[in-house]
């Protein structure tokens, strides 16, 4: 939540109402939630608001059947949604209630398998009167008291009832499957540095990973699949030299990044490709990824020098 603030009030200030974010410019919203993560979430924003005006005269359905026809309104966002801003006895779970509930109810089958049964189990309890009250009042039971580690289960107004209290230690729920070790992918990227100290970026397919974003050149990779790792792999005869390596933690797999630099004198690009100078790169659409592959070819951006745990949703 602390590292999301700054980017929702910026956000909302920049594009306050649903009308204000469809007359957008779909590379404006990327570059705004760039450092995020989740970028298909950025993508789905932006057509949903553009539905909403065009199709539904700038105001969001009430329904969760209707919410959910819309890009990127899921399960838990339709109930959100129906149950806060509409006053509908939605069932709304998220990574907290569900925690709440395992815990409630010594629900040991392990997630995701527990989903269905903690979803009925909301579904009963949620009230007629003031669903959206219920709702954020279970989100911040877990966020605050019932916790992952350590909850204060003391203080829990649930304490009287709650079935993990009684047994065993409440720490034991949810269970969780055990998580397979994420795969090491590596490519190389290369950093241009033109003389007046602007980088060489180019834009993403619009579709797969990291679509729409910036980035520097690269050989390519994906979560299946390494790029070439050599000097042969540059995107033009130039005098690269290796300046070091970063690594980055996607959703799914690691990245190793070898990092290249060369600097060049002005020099015409390919389309879609461009120069960023240095006032204007740290407002580009680049992906966490990119800013490490940039600060370790030796170049600061303002967030090149993030923490190796950093991580972002391949998508």
């Amino acid at each position: 939540v602390e590292a999301v603030k700054p980017y929702f009030t910026s956000f909302v200030a920049r594009w306050p109402t649903v009308d204000a974010l469809a007359a957008a410019d779909t590379d404006a919203v990327m570059k705004a939630w760039a450092g995020l993560g989740y970028y298909s979430r950025a993508r789905n924003l932006k057509k949903c608001a553009d539905i909403i005006v065009s199709a539904h005269g700038g105001r969001f359905p009430s329904s969760e059947t209707e919410l959910k026809t819309l890009p990127g309104i899921g399960d838990y966002t339709a109930a959100a949604i129906a149950a806060i801003a509409f006053a509908r006895p939605a069932a709304v779970v998220d990574g907290n209630i569900e925690r709440v509930v395992c815990r409630h109810e010594a629900i040991e089958t392990p997630l995701p398998g527990a989903k269905k049964p903690i979803r009925a189990f909301v579904r009963r309890v949620t009230p007629n009167t003031r669903p959206g009250d219920f709702a954020q009042a279970m989100m911040d039971l877990g966020a605050m008291i019932c916790t992952p580690k350590r909850p204060g289960c003391d203080r829990c107004p649930l304490r009287t009832t709650c079935r993990a209290r009684q047994g065993t230690d409440p720490e034991f729920y949810p269970q969780k499957p055990v998580k397979a070790k994420k795969p090491l992918r590596r490519t190389a990227v290369f950093v241009a540095v033109r003389e007046d100290g602007a980088i060489l970026l180019r834009k993403r397919r619009d579709k797969g990973l990291l679509a729409g974003m910036s980035e520097v050149p690269n050989s390519g990779f994906t979560s299946r699949s390494d790029g070439d790792r050599s000097i042969g792999a540059a995107p033009f005869a130039a005098s690269w030299k290796k300046t070091g390596t970063a690594t980055h933690v996607f959703t799914h797999f690691r990245l190793e990044l070898t990092v290249f630099r060369c600097d060049v004198r002005a020099a015409a690009v390919p389309p879609g490709w461009w120069w960023s100078e240095p006032h204007a790169i740290g407002s580009e659409a680049l992906p966490t990824v990119m800013h490490k592959a940039i600060g370790a070819a030796g170049i600061r951006t303002g967030r090149s020098n993030l923490a190796g745990k950093s991580r972002e949703n391949q998508q």
